[in-house]
């Protein structure tokens, strides 16, 4: 990461349809919280129902190549035992990578918690590098790895601490990660680059991605109602279909511009009291616009696309998503 790149922002709402992402109210969410008794981790029925539906929750609702950043496993810092490691040679890059070594049928999860103490509880797969970003900035983080052995109790795996001191205060948010995951060669990648191409000013890179998944997909009800739980967005299967959920719309999106060289964070939390996904983009004299998006050369209107597309832009839903005070974030990746 150099210190004196250019980066600009901008911020997007990846909503569902008209109901929302899902009718999950706020009152039912919980904590995920866990319990230690004779070196095993315990967590009770009603947290452990928050970590298999997270995912799922979001689901059920409605560049240039050359500026992308690539995660590696450097190997200079690393923490592991037999089973796993946790590689956090890139922290002032703003992400770690986690790995569990053995082949196992057992469900395995990590939690990262940093100096905001929101914890972030990702599910881990067998034998694959996971890039978890370090969304809560400078400061100091615990990350643990787990592995379930009955029902809803949870072994812990290995575990670190370590402080953060980023090189660039952007760096969680141009990188991808288990929640937006592409690559340099992904079609997400190159699309992005064909829509911008002779852009310069980040403003209309972020007008002409938002415009193009605004009037080219739609809302995938069947996907809604079958989707699972630890579902995590194919970013190029949702752009060659053209359609999805709240979280394929945000994932895009996000991918599309963390690809150009501009900070966007995928926010997870609610509208009004339901559960949902969206953007928030950095312009480089403007900040961070959490909770908007679009600017159209005189005024920044917060749009949502995953409701601007549903609703076909109409004045009602314009006026909901245009108020910022119907959002409220809980987690950033």
């Amino acid at each position: 990461m150099k210190k004196g790149r250019k980066i600009w922002v901008v911020t997007v709402i990846a909503i569902s349809l008209f109901v929302g992402c899902t009718k999950d109210s706020v009152k039912n969410e919980n904590i995920f919280q866990l319990a230690y008794k004779d070196g095993i981790v315990y967590e009770n029925s009603m947290e452990n129902v928050l970590i298999e539906e997270e995912a799922a929750i979001l689901s059920k609702s409605p560049g240039a190549v050359s500026l992308m950043l690539k995660a590696k496993a450097s190997g200079t810092l690393v923490k592991k035992n037999e089973y796993s490691m946790i590689d956090y040679s890139n922290v002032s890059d703003g992400y770690i990578m986690v790995k569990y070594m053995e082949s196992t049928t057992k469900k395995i999860k990590a939690q990262v918690t940093g100096p905001s103490g929101v914890v972030y509880t990702y599910n881990v797969t067998p034998k694959k590098y996971e890039v978890f970003p370090l969304s809560d900035g400078k400061g100091t983080y615990k990350t643990t790895i787990y592995q379930n052995i009955s029902k809803s109790s949870y072994l812990e795996v290995l575990s670190l601490s370590f402080p953060v001191m980023l090189i660039d205060e952007y760096a969680p948010f141009l990188m991808p990660n288990q929640y937006v995951n592409y690559k340099e060669n992904s079609q997400v990648v190159k699309k992005a680059d064909s829509l911008t191409k002779g852009v310069t000013k980040p403003f209309v890179k972020v007008k002409k991605i938002y415009h193009y998944v605004v009037n080219n997909f739609t809302y995938d009800n069947k996907k809604a109602k079958s989707v699972k739980s630890g579902y995590l967005p194919n970013l190029d299967s949702v752009l060659k279909e053209k359609k999805g959920i709240c979280f394929d719309y945000a994932a895009v999106m996000t991918a599309m511009l963390r690809s150009q060289g501009i900070p966007t964070k995928l926010v997870v939390g609610y509208s009004k009291n339901a559960y949902h996904a969206w953007i928030s983009v950095y312009i480089n004299d403007s900040g961070w616009i959490d909770g908007i998006i679009y600017f159209d050369g005189k005024t920044w209107k917060l749009m949502d696309p995953t409701y601007a597309s549903s609703g076909k832009s109409s004045k009602a839903i314009l006026k909901y998503i245009g108020d910022g005070s119907n959002y409220k974030a809980k987690y950033l990746y």
